[in-house]
C-alpha cells in the first residue's frame, strides 16, 4: 500500500480542524473507558471523599437524560466545534419553514458510522440552527448506554444530547408552547453497519415506535437526510451472512451497539487511519408532516403515517440527489 503523507505546510486552520475532530473522535472512543477506569482506581484505592460524593449524586441525578437533560451554552460554544463543523465541513439545509407552536421529530438519516452530521448540527452553536430555525430547540437522542458511563455523562450532556429512551422522547414532546424538535437517528446501531460509501440502505421499515409517539402527543413529523454522512468512513467488508456481520449482530443486541470496523484516513498521512476523510455534509430538512393528537392510535392509523413518512423521505432524497454529486439511478433502499 503507498502511504500519502500530509504536506508540511498545511495551514495552521486545517490543522486545528484535525485536532478539533481528533478531540471529537476520541471522546466517543476512548473518554468513556477512561471516565469508568477513574471511579474505579478512585474505588480501589479508597478516595472515598471524592467517588461517595460523586456517587451520591449519580443517584439522584440519574433520570436526568429522560429529563430533557443538562445542556451548557458554554461548552456548545467552545471553538473547538468551530473547527470540527469546518474540517468537513457541515451545513444545515432548510427546505420548508416550520411553526413554533408545533413540537417536531426529525427523523435523521443515514446513521453513518458515528453521527458526525447530526452532533454538529445539533449539538454545537456553530451550525446554521438558530438562524434557519429561530425559536426552536433541538434535543439530539443517542442511546442510554452513554449515560451510564459515570463523569462522561456530564460532558455528553453538556453538549445538548438526551436519552432515546420513550420517556426522553415524550419529556421533550409534552412541552407546552412548542417550538421543541425531537431529533431521531431511526437507523440507530443496526444502520451503522450498513453505513459504507455510496450506499443509501436505511432500516425503517419495522420502526414505528417514533411515529406512535408522533401522533400520541400530535408531534409533526419532519424527514431529514444527511447527505454525505456514509462517505466519511470506509469499512471491512461485512455483507449480511458473512461470519463478520454474524458476530457484531450478536453483540449489539447483548450490548446494545454496533462495533463498525471501519477506518478512514490517517492525521499525518492520507491513507490509513481512523480520522474521518474531508468529506462535505449537507443535512437537508424536508417538508414537515401534520399529525393530528391521537391518544390511542390504530397499527392501521401508524401503518398509514409510516407510509407516509417513508414516501416523503424518499421524495427529499430524489429532490436532493442531484445536487451533490449523487447518480441519477441511485435510490433509496428501505429494510
Amino acid at each position: 500500500m503507498k502511504i500519502e503523507f500530509a504536506p508540511l505546510n498545511i495551514p495552521l486552520a486545517r490543522r486545528l480542524q484535525t485536532a478539533a475532530v481528533l478531540q471529537w473522535l476520541l471522546s466517543f472512543l476512548l473518554l468513556a473507558q477512561v471516565c469508568v477506569g477513574i471511579i474505579v482506581i478512585l474505588i480501589i484505592h479508597n478516595y472515598w471523599f471524592l467517588y461517595v460524593p460523586y456517587l451520591t449524586w449519580l443517584y439522584f441525578d440519574w433520570r436526568t437524560p429522560e429529563q430533557g437533560g443538562r445542556r451548557s451554552n458554554w461548552v456548545r460554544s467552545w471553538t473547538v466545534w468551530r473547527y470540527f463543523k469546518d474540517y468537513f465541513p457541515i451545513h444545515l439545509l432548510k427546505t420548508w419553514d416550520l411553526d413554533p407552536s408545533h413540537n417536531y421529530i426529525f427523523g435523521f438519516h443515514p446513521h453513518g458510522v458515528l453521527v458526525a452530521g447530526a452532533f454538529g448540527n445539533f449539538c454545537t452553536n456553530y451550525s446554521d440552527f438558530k438562524e434557519l430555525f429561530p425559536g426552536f430547540t433541538a434535543y439530539l437522542h443517542v442511546l442510554p448506554f452513554w449515560f451510564r458511563c459515570p463523569l462522561f455523562r456530564e460532558y455528553l450532556m453538556s453538549s445538548g444530547p438526551v436519552s432515546v429512551s420513550k420517556k426522553s422522547v415524550s419529556h421533550v414532546l409534552s412541552k407546552e408552547g412548542g417550538g421543541n424538535i425531537s431529533v431521531i437517528v431511526l437507523g440507530g446501531a443496526e444502520e451503522s453497519l450498513d453505513a459504507h460509501p455510496g450506499k443509501f440502505t436505511l432500516f425503517i421499515r419495522q420502526r414505528k415506535g417514533f411515529v406512535k409517539i408522533a401522533l400520541t402527543h400530535g408531534a409533526y413529523l419532519v424527514p431529514v437526510f444527511s447527505f454525505g454522512e456514509n462517505e466519511l468512513f470506509k469499512q471491512v467488508s461485512n455483507p449480511e451472512g458473512s461470519w463478520l456481520r454474524t458476530v457484531q449482530e450478536r453483540l449489539r443486541k447483548i450490548m446494545g451497539f454496533a462495533l463498525p470496523l471501519f477506518h478512514a484516513r490517517g492525521i499525518f498521512q492520507y491513507s490509513f487511519g481512523l480520522m474521518p476523510y474531508r468529506k462535505p455534509i449537507h443535512t437537508v430538512v424536508g417538508r414537515p408532516i401534520p399529525v393530528h393528537q391521537t391518544l390511542h392510535p390504530t397499527p392501521e392509523q401508524i401503518e398509514e403515517l409510516h407510509q407516509t413518512y417513508m414516501e416523503e423521505l424518499r421524495k427529499l432524497f430524489e429532490e436532493h440527489k442531484g445536487k451533490f454529486g449523487i447518480p441519477e439511478h441511485e435510490t433509496l433502499i428501505f429494510k
